[in-house]
């Protein structure tokens, strides 16, 4: 496919395996999942679930804005929690960062994520 890019940013973390921060593919870019890491440290940000939540759409943000959009652009966001009783956490926090209308959304329980944290968002998103 000629009309494939990789995306990559400083403002996110860096890919901790093989695989890159984003792919574009003609006017839909695929973002690879964020944890909760601080990207000058790729150390695993402080506070509660809400701030790791927090960390995890700034990632996303990051990410959509190397990719030549924004948050709103995204049309599929999957999050990924080991407890889904943070599920009621993890609406107050996105309603901070998207407006309606909202992206299609998956919430999906996991028994572990990588690093031991416990939220990841892996998203789809469409350039207008």
């Amino acid at each position: 496919m000629t009309n494939k890019s990789v995306i990559q940013t400083d403002n996110a973390p860096q890919a901790i395996g093989t695989y890159s921060q984003a792919v574009k593919a003609g006017d839909t870019v695929y973002l690879s999942g964020q944890i909760p890491l601080v990207p000058e440290t790729m150390e695993v940000v402080a506070g509660d679930f809400a701030d790791k939540t927090r960390q995890v759409f700034d990632n996303l943000k990051a990410v959509c804005e190397a990719s030549g959009g924004g948050l709103e652009d995204i049309v599929k966001l999957n999050i990924y929690m080991t407890d889904l009783s943070n599920f009621a956490t993890v609406n107050e926090v996105m309603a901070t960062y998207f407006h309606e209308p909202y992206p299609a959304r998956a919430a999906i329980g996991v028994a572990c994520l990588p690093k031991g944290v416990p939220v990841e968002m892996d998203a789809v998103m469409v350039l207008s």
